[in-house]
């Protein structure tokens, strides 16, 4: 479960460089026939990376509803412009740069219209003692998480999300957040000790 996974994320420290655990590649000739008009295709690939590109949007608003306009926007620009995706470019990490300024550009147009996030967080946040069952805990500690997410400021959070939910290698948080490595490294860093500081209760009883 997400919980599980992001508190493995913050008290250990992963390998350097792993890479996605599960491919997402796709033919050639899937990405051939999409480009060239083929809208079954693109359906294909639709279905293929309309889950994962919603979890990661998710993670970044943490509106179900908001989330799925913002997947669907992210395939609409996708489809407007595959004639513009490169031959040697995968088609995941394509995807999910669009995803990733999708959100980006919500992200700040609300930051503009509204309060902080922060503040925003700080106003609903649940602070119930956390119970010992275990069905609870998880409860408790996806909830703890969600907030803490949104805590961070928006291109750290993107980078844990990537790295940590998706799995994402080094070298694609590059190509879709355009952030150079050692960015990167630094803003993941910062946002584990962030997180784990945010969710040190929880971190204390594993």
């Amino acid at each position: 479960m997400i919980g599980r996974l992001a508190l493995d994320a913050i008290q250990v420290n992963r390998r350097q460089g792993s890479h996605t655990g599960a491919s997402m590649n796709v033919s050639e000739d899937l990405i051939a026939r999409a480009r060239a008009g083929d809208q079954e295709a693109f359906r294909v690939l639709f279905v293929r990376f309309s889950r994962p590109v919603f979890q990661f949007i998710y993670q970044m608003v943490s509106q179900r509803d908001l989330a799925e306009e913002l997947t669907q926007e992210t395939f609409v620009r996708a489809y407007r412009n595959l004639k513009q995706l490169r031959d040697d470019s995968h088609f995941s990490t394509w995807l999910f740069g669009i995803g990733h300024n999708v959100a980006r550009e919500f992200l700040r147009s609300r930051q503009r219209q509204t309060e902080s996030l922060s503040e925003e967080i700080n106003q609903t946040e649940d602070t119930r003692s956390i119970s010992p069952v275990d069905g609870v805990l998880e409860k408790e500690l996806n909830r703890a998480i969600e907030n803490a997410l949104q805590e961070l400021d928006e291109e750290r959070r993107a980078i844990f999300v990537l790295k940590v939910f998706q799995q994402r290698s080094y070298q694609e948080i590059v190509e879709i957040t355009g952030f150079s490595l050692a960015k990167i490294k630094t803003e993941l860093h910062r946002a584990r000790l962030k997180l784990r500081q945010r969710l040190r209760c929880f971190v204390e009883m594993n």
